[in-house]
């Protein structure tokens, strides 16, 4: 029976997240874990509990993030031993949650389960944000109901946290209706937990429907997407940097033509090379943007005109203005690196520069610095590269400096045909909500899409096809009791999973 609920508890998680239509499945997917639990609590077995633990978190994170060993692939031979030690490393919080919660539970039978799991599951999620440079925060629960974005309005109250919390809370109490003997009591004493689901998402709908309605969603302007759709290989050939840059220059001259957008945005590092070390790349740029009066992102490699070996070098955005200068605008540097491909977890950058064949192990890239907030005709925006989509503290950090909407530039191109493309954009739906901001999202091979402040996505592309994407966003001026008050419901989570280990120490060494 436990063997069968950890392959249930993994089929669950991974169709309750995009590709996957299935927003109801979240109310279910983590009963199996709950079950599992229940049982070690009822043998009084932590032991049991941390080895069942570990099983449903390996086998739930190999599923869900199967698509690593296709994306980290393309980078270095290390990509299976990083799948294998990211699932392991998740096996073993998970088999941690669980001891946690057993023991808890065993130490102190008056708190009830519904409270311990969903504080302990939400705390669990917190820390995998917070790791430094192994920080992973993919597809925390919340983020499964993107694909119903009525369902979680109330972000703006209480982030992706809140929702998970929600999620998992449910999830508990449909176990403990399932779970009643027949005779216990009155019926309605049988099916008062679902009772509560129930009317909690109720709340939520009702809530959402009202938010939908009420929150005032205004034009920015166009906005106009590239999505060259280059390979990921041919990209970086050294003999095809100078054809990838002129179809990325063609079709930004289309673009423009065509619809005269306000600000144009090309993909994570589309210029296949370090921009201030091509002066005519800069030139032909430059020359775009001054005739046309529009400003364009360029995502690329950022270093100095000087550059030597050992010094830092960016994935990075430049905005090149409507007159044809990038150098007097602000760069902005991706803070979170992907582990390994971008940056070696604990490992100082300049020893993967300095010596000599360490290089191809490695991007080498160092961190951000700033959040720089750049302003155009359109309005005032900060800037999310790839996964930094995943974390919630850079979008409500621009919005509280005054940012007006967010844009998000990534290359998808390595994940393939998995399920990571959809998965990744999912987050932005929950960005959008907390902050009510509008997103642009330029994707490389796609998706390339826009999210209004309401989380609903539109004009979305398809994937591995080239085109532009020119369209209106819309946003709002509503300022957020979530950016105001910040990540609050991971605070409390956290402290009060930090009070269950002081009640366990303490009640370890007591007589």
């Amino acid at each position: 029976m436990k063997r069968i609920a950890v392959a249930a508890g993994a089929v669950a998680l991974l169709l309750s997240y995009p590709p996957f239509p299935l927003p109801f499945l979240s109310f279910f997917a983590v009963t199996p874990a709950v079950f599992l639990v229940r049982q070690s609590i009822q043998h009084a077995n932590p032991r049991d509990a941390f080895r069942w633990g570990w099983w449903y978190g390996l086998a739930a994170n190999a599923l869900v993030l199967y698509w690593m060993v296709v994306a980290l692939w393309h980078f270095t031979p290390l990509s299976a031993l990083g799948y294998l030690a990211t699932i392991a490393v998740l096996g073993i919080a998970t088999g941690g949650l669980f001891w946690f919660v057993t023991k808890l539970r065993l130490a102190a039978p008056a708190i009830p389960l519904a409270i311990v799991f969903p504080v302990a599951w939400t705390t669990l999620e917190w820390l995998i944000g917070h790791l430094g440079d192994v920080s992973f925060p993919w597809l925390g629960l919340g983020t499964s109901l993107a694909d119903a974005p009525v369902l979680v309005q109330w972000a703006d109250l209480a982030g992706a946290r809140g929702v998970t919390l929600w999620v998992v809370w449910c999830n508990v109490m449909i176990v403990e209706t399932a779970m009643r003997e027949q005779g216990a009591g009155s019926r309605w004493r049988r099916w008062r937990p679902a009772a509560a689901v129930v009317a909690t998402i109720v709340v939520a709908l009702g809530y959402g429907v009202w938010r939908m309605r009420t929150v005032p969603v205004r034009d920015v302007g166009v906005v106009a997407l590239l999505q060259p759709n280059e390979g990921f290989r041919d990209k970086w050939d050294p003999g095809l940097k100078d054809s990838v840059f002129g179809k990325l220059v063609s079709m930004s001259r289309q673009s423009v033509a065509r619809a005269r957008p306000g600000l144009l945005l090309w993909p994570e590092a589309a210029a296949p090379d370090v921009f201030a070390w091509r002066p005519r790349w800069q030139a032909e740029v430059a020359d775009l943007a001054r005739h046309s009066h529009t400003p364009i992102l360029v995502g690329a490699i950022h270093a100095e005109r000087d550059y030597r070996q050992g010094d830092p070098y960016f994935n990075a955005t430049l905005l090149v203005d409507s007159t044809g200068e990038w150098r007097r605008q602000p760069v902005y540097a991706k803070h979170y690196l992907v582990p390994v491909t971008e940056r070696v977890p604990f490992v100082p950058v300049r020893v993967f520069r300095a010596v000599p064949g360490l290089a191809r192990w490695s991007g080498g890239f160092s961190p951000g610095r700033t959040l720089p907030v750049y302003s155009v005709g359109l309005g005032r925006f900060g800037v999310l590269i790839c996964y930094e989509s995943a974390f919630e503290d850079f979008p409500r950090k621009y919005r509280a400096q005054g940012a007006d909407f967010l844009v998000n530039v990534t290359n998808d191109a390595w994940f393939g045909r998995t399920n990571a493309p959809a998965q990744h954009a999912s987050h932005l739906v929950l960005r959008a909500i907390e902050t009510r901001m509008g997103v642009a999202r330029a994707a490389n091979s796609g998706i390339s899409q826009f999210v209004d402040p309401l989380g609903r996505a539109y004009l979305s592309t398809r994937l591995d096809t080239e085109t532009t994407v020119e369209g209106v966003l819309r946003t709002s001026d509503v300022m957020t009791l979530y950016v105001r008050l910040g990540d609050w419901v991971g605070l409390l989570v956290v402290l009060a999973t930090l009070g269950g280990i002081a009640f366990l120490v303490k009640r370890r060494f007591t007589p």
